[in-house]
């Protein structure tokens, strides 16, 4: 059951509240991202907080006019996980579970902006990611995900971004819990698999009067260690699937997709198919998400900044596997017909039976 106070940085292991625990791994974060309706606009938000490591990092990107840009900043916790702001990136909660604001203001990079996050829907609850290797917990977190809209600006090197929620929507989640972070643990695993593996897909969905979520994580055999969807009207409850399942369509010589079309069977007995068209690729690593530099929970001896920029068409796909697919959608089958607009998040590393992968890193014929 989510509460309040699961909107404010301050768990302890990766149950709600309720519990506490402490593990070195352990991690509390935000992550954001809003798209403009109509322009091939976008930017997101990550902010992480790491108790046992004392390390607190944030990241914001921006993907203006085919050009990615990417602040990120990392100082020392000192203990105090109230304190959201890293350098020039700050996070604060208006209402929570309702309304959350950020704050860009970075004059040395000519970027500012402030952001309001409003949810269109109740955050939804995800069943909690727990991930065994032999004894070793890898991973074992919960997130809420939550669907809105965004209002405010965004100025960068003179070009002011008027966001309004009838033209920009998105999504945020909050999640806590164990995963690696910080610098790698050099103990081997006496169980580890001889090749890493990875499959992950996450697709939080905006329609013009309901949200949709799905997830799915996949062994090596393409079966599903968790997954889940739900369908939720803006006037309505949260329903959710009984059983869902994607297919997707990779773009030659690189490990994502050039269409993905997902199915939601409803208890009552009824489908509906989601497919979704990428229209450009945002790197998860604008935030940290695999950075060589400021991954996660890295530390770098006390304030810390870094600002790097990169054209789209120049990126390596293949080098890059971490990604949200910035999609228009379509829906068909039990709950109607409509369009909407949403992300493809995807990282798959590793063998994956059903798409055809082997190796660690072998691309789409």
């Amino acid at each position: 059951m989510l509460s309040k106070a699961d909107d404010f940085p301050i768990h302890q292991n990766p149950e709600p509240i309720a519990y506490a625990g402490v593990s070195r791994n352990f991690y509390d974060r935000y992550f954001f991202n809003g798209y403009h309706l109509e322009e091939d606009l976008f930017f997101a938000l990550g902010m992480g907080i790491y108790p046992q490591l004392d390390v607190m990092d944030a990241g914001f990107s921006l993907i203006i006019e085919g050009v990615q840009h990417n602040l990120l900043c990392s100082r020392v916790l000192n203990h105090e996980r109230m304190d959201t702001q890293v350098g020039d990136i700050a996070v604060e909660v208006i209402k929570p579970l309702e309304c959350l604001r950020i704050v860009i203001d970075s004059p040395t990079n000519d970027l500012s902006a402030d952001l309001m996050f409003t949810g269109r829907a109740p955050a939804q609850e995800e069943p909690r990611f727990t991930r065994r290797i032999g004894t070793q917990t890898v991973m074992d977190y919960t997130r809420l995900t939550q669907n809105g809209n965004w209002q405010g600006w965004i100025e960068f090197r003179g070009r002011k971004v008027t966001v309004t929620p009838e033209l920009w929507l998105g999504t945020r989640d909050r999640s806590w819990g164990i995963r690696p972070v910080g610098a790698a643990d050099t103990q081997p695993n006496p169980h580890a698999p001889p090749i890493n593996q990875f499959y992950w897909l996450w697709a939080p969905i905006n329609w013009p009067d309901a949200v949709s979520l799905y997830h799915l994580n996949d062994d090596a055999e393409g079966k599903p260690w968790n997954t889940a969807g739900v369908f939720v009207p803006l006037t309505g409850d949260a329903e959710s699937m009984r059983e869902v399942s994607s297919q997707l369509a990779f773009i030659s010589g690189t490990r994502h997709a050039q269409s993905a079309r997902i199915t939601l069977q409803r208890f009552a007995g009824g489908v509906a198919e989601i497919t979704m068209r990428p229209r450009f690729h945002w790197y998860m690593k604008g935030v940290g998400y695999g950075h060589p530099e400021y991954g996660h929970g890295r530390y770098h001896g006390g304030p810390a900044q870094l600002f790097e920029e990169y054209a789209l068409a120049e990126v390596d796909d293949a080098m890059n596997l971490h990604i949200q697919a910035i999609c228009d959608v379509s829906m068909e089958g039990d709950f109607g017909t409509r369009q909407g607009k949403g992300v493809l998040e995807q990282l798959i590393l590793g063998p994956h039976a059903p798409s055809g992968f082997t190796k660690l890193m072998d691309m789409a014929p």
